[in-house]
């Protein structure tokens, strides 16, 4: 629910039809930088540089602050190379897979030679650290050998023996139970992941060899590379709705509510965004913006990424390394033109275009769009009391921030005469509707024309950290410093302290962050929207929209399930999924036409609702 979870997993896997993400466990370098190579290997055009360094420099997910390289040997070390500088992607796959291949070998190599010994169970772990790399695509492809391969790692673990504690509990070490488990995952890594010549690879996987030759169709589910980070922020932002500021239930308000839950719904993307559980709220997180969403090799800092490369819609591939910040939505209906380039007009194309061109959904049908945008128009900025109705710094501000606020709206030479008012006007909310070239960006040619970009608002910019519409200054001293630098303002260090003072003063804010404390868990909040979003059945039923019941069953059940595990009440956990069971039959009648079983199970989930509701947090 809005991603509120984060939960250690062995790797980071599709999330089914949720928008509760999982935070995936620390990979191993070797690993780490091998699915890092498959991952960016595959995008279009490839990003060799950040290929290279994965390989070179601690990968981003690494369990250790230590370089892949540093772990192979002079030979694998020189075909890495050798293929990274011919940039090419064959090459490089074979070297890559040959060194997780070739360092589990050696792993168990050194573990069965130290049998009896406390180094034994240490090189088996990592052994099995680098077989993590492979295991996906083993369980793809060929499910049988993926089960007759874990049975091997039980046994090589189970064949260690252990000096027990105390004296009690000792197992022997087994050697020839530990030697034939050892040669079933060798024969098996050999031949697929060693083979004397690789099947040439359109799509750079993990899939075992025999798999590719067969010509087999393997289904891969979709994954994020390493060092990804989907999941909530760990302070999530505060919401502030107009209709809650107002005193009215959201249940009151069905299309809003259908609105807020297609805002957390994967079902209104394409693949792999729907897979992987990415929903709107995964980078708006809670209006605002998730500022620790990272992808390697599609983001270039935490909290943005490039939104039109080959991963999410390769019909909307420009083939430029072109990074955006993720911009917050407070106070979005005061905020057109939409998109960091100001390219739509109107809030319900801009909504649209994301669905349906950034992240290849399915055309959204009209209802669909009216319940988004109704949802998002009711997003608000933090109260700040450090400024008036009109903009202006109220006797809350600091001096510094007053000697700013003449700064703010004095005219400069290297402005073209005009002041830092003039765009970001503070009776408009700090912006004014237009786009500009204020050096940012390079022409996409020698000549060219460079991209313009909208006039963000200053309200809440304290919180959007970092800047610029490619997040490359990390504060709001260095924005004003470059604009001081780049248009030749003048400014001395006093002065770039007070303008800087009163860019944070109007970019202040009341509880930014939401709180929890006792009963007011990270459960209860979850609860409380997701019971909401459910509330929309009494409109959908009588309209017998089967459609938009299944989009919410798919989306509500599973994240009802997911967030249990979050329960500070774990005591009343089992009835979250007796619950979610309800709801899912609702979703099943419906489905199947039977309205009067839908009806029924609908009111048996109400029913249970008020029931077990005090116990919910």
């Amino acid at each position: 629910m809005k991603n509120l979870i984060s939960a250690a997993l062995v790797g980071l896997l599709p999330v089914a039809a949720g928008a509760t993400a999982i935070e995936q466990a620390p990979w191993a370098p070797r690993s780490a930088a091998y699915r890092l190579t498959l991952f960016m290997g595959n995008l279009t055009p490839v990003p060799w540089e950040k290929i290279e360094n994965s390989w070179t420099a601690p990968a981003p997910g690494s369990a250790l602050s230590e370089d892949a390289m540093s772990r192979v040997t002079p030979a694998e070390a020189s075909a890495i190379s050798a293929a990274l500088a011919a940039q090419d992607r064959q090459a490089l796959f074979e070297a890559a897979t040959a060194v997780v291949a070739q360092g589990i070998l050696r792993h168990l190599e050194a573990a069965e030679s130290a049998l009896g010994q406390p180094n034994a169970a240490y090189e088996v772990a990592k052994a099995e650290a680098l077989f993590r790399a492979f295991e996906d695509g083993i369980k793809a492809a060929d499910a049988k050998a993926a089960r007759d391969l874990g049975r091997a790692w039980l046994v090589l673990n189970s064949s260690l023996g252990t000096a027990g504690v105390l004296g009690h509990g000792a197992q022997e070490t087994d050697a020839k139970r530990f030697a034939a488990a050892r040669a079933t995952l060798e024969t098996y890594l050999t031949e697929n992941y060693l083979p004397a010549a690789y099947a040439e690879r359109e799509k750079l996987t993990p899939v075992p060899e025999s798999a590719v030759r067969s010509g087999t169709p393997v289904t891969l589910p979709a994954t994020l590379p390493p060092g990804s980070n989907i999941a909530d922020q760990r302070e999530l932002p505060r919401l502030v709705l107009q209709f809650e500021e107002a005193g009215e239930d959201e249940a009151n308000l069905p299309l809003v509510a259908y609105g807020d839950m297609l805002f957390d719904s994967p079902e209104i993307f394409g693949a792999p965004a729907r897979e992987l559980g990415i929903a709107c709220s995964t980078c708006h997180n809670r209006s605002d913006v998730n500022r620790d969403f990272f992808i390697p090799g599609l983001s270039k800092y935490a909290g943005g990424m490039d939104v039109d490369g080959s991963f999410f819609n390769p019909m909307f591939n420009d083939r430029a390394d072109d990074h955006l910040d993720t911009p917050s939505m407070r106070g979005i209906r005061f905020t057109a033109p939409y998109g960091r380039d100001g390219r739509e007009p109107s809030l319900r194309r801009f909504i649209r275009n994301v669905i349906v061109t950034e992240f290849a959904g399915d055309e959204p049908t009209p209802f669909q769009l009216d319940a988004l945008e109704a949802y998002v128009k009711q997003f608000d900025f933090l109260p700040n009391p450090k400024i008036d109705r009109a903009g202006r710094l109220t006797d809350l501000a600091s001096d510094a921030a007053k000697r700013g606020e003449e700064l703010f709206n004095t005219e400069f030479t290297g402005l073209g005469d005009r002041s830092c008012a003039s765009c970001h006007t503070p009776e408009r909310n700090f912006r004014d509707g237009l786009t500009y070239d204020i050096g940012t960006a390079e022409p996409p040619f020698p000549g060219g024309t460079p991209i313009h970009f909208e006039t963000p608002t200053l309200r809440n910019i304290n919180f959007t950290a970092p800047y610029l519409h490619d997040g490359s200054l990390p504060t709001l001293a260095s924005v004003v410093d470059w604009f001081d630098a780049s248009k030749d303002l003048g400014l001395d260090e006093a002065q770039r302290a007070d303008l800087t003072a009163y860019l944070e003063a109007v970019g202040d804010g009341e509880e930014p962050y939401q709180a929890f404390e006792g009963r007011d868990s990270v459960f209860r909040l979850s609860w409380e929207e997701l019971t909401t979003f459910a509330s929309t059945l009494d409109t959908l039923l009588p309209m017998r929209d089967a459609q938009n019941i299944a989009l919410l069953v798919d989306t509500v059940a599973p994240d009802l399930a997911a967030d249990a595990s979050v329960m500070v009440n774990q005591n009343s956990k089992p009835e979250i999924y007796k619950f979610a069971a309800i709801l899912r039959a609702v979703g099943d009648a419906s489905a199947a036409g039977d309205w009067d079983e839908a009806g029924l199970q609908w009111s048996q989930f109400k029913a249970m609702q008020a029931e077990i509701d005090e116990r919910m947090y």
